[in-house]
């Protein structure tokens, strides 16, 4: 007789346990124990409890390669789901083995785990292994379908409402509590004080600040105080919600005949436009993008954008200030979960954009399609991105800089991660798991361009190393520097209007206060857009920062030890942000990495 020990864990979160009887198979290369009841005197699998159970089996099993939890009904109590963490094993030799699960078990049923060591496919020599493995692939695929959502634009989950998504995905109770309850809150406070009801014209620029009391920081305060200069709407282009859209210019485009007589002013007389330009101090914004997209009509007037073009010039001060703009003519961990909460609330037939900004869902389906149609692997990969931009000696730009170091720390955590399971390219071309992620992404979220330069397939550890670099950045780092802003910088509406009501101006005329007035979104509309930008900032309830991993699925110590020396040259770069925004008027704190999410999660 060997006498086995289980270390079982559940979850923290309010209704993590289970009164349903939970028992225990240890699967081993030489056998498997029989089916055993896992049972104390007193609650057993209760939020939080760590609870230790001996599994007897007849023989020993040799090393232990997977285990499986029975989940079945208990006296009379009805099903309820359980939060399991991790099942620790330790064999009567003394050798422990980890299983990690976190996640939610529901219904009656059997779940496999294995154990935690990390494998690639051509890993897993033991056949239970490579069934168990085929068997969880199919499981996933089945769960986490794709479907087309709209053509020409990149393919989603296959799920249809927030309300229906398995509670595998769904947000933690604080998390929802806060996320849910801050929406709500916000739509109140600008009820009671009536402007959620006012489809009219703002008086006085003053009464803006007004919707919210809730909410204010030194950014808000700032955007108020400065939103007409020259140097700070320059600024938003290097450090605010759309830091990638500026490039170097060398020579105008054909389609924006500025002069030197119409820049004059703005240069001075020390230079010229000419001579700026050779200097390469001159660059270039352009929303082509937006040019022909569809409008809607918002409180039953129609609604405009603009696809302008913005000339930018970098001041030996430093700072970057507008030359001239010119606007063309009338005319986007919980990460499937906001998708799909974007895709009932806010991009839905008569949800958020359909009330409230200038394209609509019709116009936010094209633009989609025409960002698609222009999206390139070079503008994800931020180094090669900045280099084909040319704004690798702009001053003052922080996103970059800050994105920089931690692009550099992801790469440098994810290439000794890949070094450890890929020692040969043959190892990664043979990976057929990860060959066919790499081939659905390509096929259904670039929906199979070969123009974009997206790779359709993995041959060599560098090249997945820069794509690993590329998912992790882009859906952490990146996301928080387009997202993070967001409330703050549009809070004073008149600095970020969500829509115009009148047409762009043709030419260089004196715009009245009221005229402006009349053409951004009138007070609900405001409200509303408001509302929703404060539901979207940044989350601190189960927030998980960038190189923060609770959930032990690494046991080995060659990926702990990148993990602490990751977590080690963040804590550098929140060091070097802290002094470098000491110096600053405004700090730059998108890419401050406590306040970067592990993933899109909001």
């Amino acid at each position: 007789m060997a006498v086995y020990k289980a270390q079982v864990s559940t979850g923290q979160d309010l209704l993590a346990g289970t009164f349903d009887t939970i028992s225990i198979t240890l699967v081993g290369i030489d056998g498997e124990s029989p089916k055993h009841v896992l049972d104390r005197c007193g609650l057993d699998f209760q939020p939080g409890f760590v609870r230790e159970y001996e599994v007897p089996s007849e023989r020993a099993l040799g090393p232990i390669v997977l285990i499986r939890l029975h989940k079945e009904p208990y006296c009379v109590f009805p099903e309820s789901t359980w939060y399991c963490n991790t099942v620790r094993v330790t064999s009567p030799e003394g050798d422990t083995y980890h299983f990690p699960c976190y996640r939610w078990i529901h219904g009656y049923c059997t779940v496999e785990l294995v154990e935690s060591t990390a494998q690639i496919p051509s890993d897993d020599s033991h056949y239970l292994l490579q069934k168990y493995r085929r068997e969880e692939l199919v499981l996933q695929q089945e769960r986490y379908r794709w479907k087309e959502y709209l053509p020409g634009i990149p393919w989603c989950a296959d799920i249809d409402s927030a309300l229906t998504a398995e509670i595998d995905i769904q947000y933690s109770f604080p998390k929802a509590s806060a996320f849910f309850g801050r929406g709500s809150a916000a739509l109140l406070e600008s009820k009671l004080k009536g402007f959620l009801d006012r489809p009219y014209s703002w008086e006085t620029l003053t009464d803006i600040p007004k919707i919210f009391c809730f909410y204010q920081s030194p950014v808000s305060e700032y955007v108020i105080e400065h939103w007409q200069e020259d140097a700070f709407f320059g600024y938003q282009y290097l450090n605010g919600i759309n830091p990638v859209l500026i490039r170097k210019c060398t020579a105008l485009p054909e389609n924006f005949p500025v002069t030197q007589e119409m820049v004059a002013g703005s240069l001075g007389e020390s230079t010229s436009l000419r001579e700026e330009l050779q200097r390469g101090s001159i660059y270039l914004a352009d929303y082509k993008l937006l040019e022909d997209i569809p409008t809607i009509e918002v409180n039953g007037h129609q609604q405009y954008i603009a696809a302008p073009l913005c000339l930018l010039h970098q001041k030996p001060s430093g700072e970057v200030v507008p030359l001239a703009i010119q606007l063309l003519i009338p005319h986007t961990r919980f990460s499937i979960l906001i998708d799909v909460l974007a895709r009932t609330f806010l991009i839905s037939s008569g949800g958020v954009f359909d009330r409230a900004i200038a394209t609509g869902r019709p116009g936010l389906t094209e633009l989609l399609r025409k960002g698609l149609e222009n999206l390139t692997y070079t503008m994800l990969c931020l180094p090669d991105d900045i280099q084909e931009r040319g704004v690798g000696s702009l001053q003052s730009y922080y996103y970059r800089d800050d994105g920089l170091k931690i692009w550099a720390a992801i790469e440098s955590f994810v290439s000794g991660i890949v070094g450890i399971y890929y020692r040969t390219s043959l190892s990664v071309q043979s990976d057929h798991e990860l060959q066919a992620w790499v081939g659905e992404i390509f096929t259904k979220g670039f929906l199979g361009r070969q123009a974009s330069g997206v790779p359709s397939t993995l041959g060599t550890a560098a090249e997945l190393t820069k794509y690993l670099t590329m998912v992790i950045f882009t859906c952490s780092a990146y996301h928080a520097a387009v997202n993070s802003g967001q409330f703050e910088l549009a809070v004073f509406m008149p600095n970020y209007p969500s829509s115009m009501r009148k047409p762009p101006p043709r030419n260089k005329a004196e715009v009245t206060l009221k005229e402006f007035l009349d053409t951004i979104p009138e007070m609900n509309t405001t409200s509303l857009i408001l509302s929703v930008l404060w539901v979207l900032r940044n989350e601190d309830q189960d927030m998980r920062p960038l190189g923060t991993y609770p959930e032990e699925h690494f046991t080995e110590h060659g990926p702990k030890q990148l993990m602490a020396a990751f977590q080690d040259r963040l804590a550098e770069i929140c060091r070097e942000i802290e002094e470098r925004n000491q110096s600053l008027a405004l700090s730059y704190n998108y890419m401050y990495p406590p306040d970067i999410e592990n993933s899109t999660a909001i």
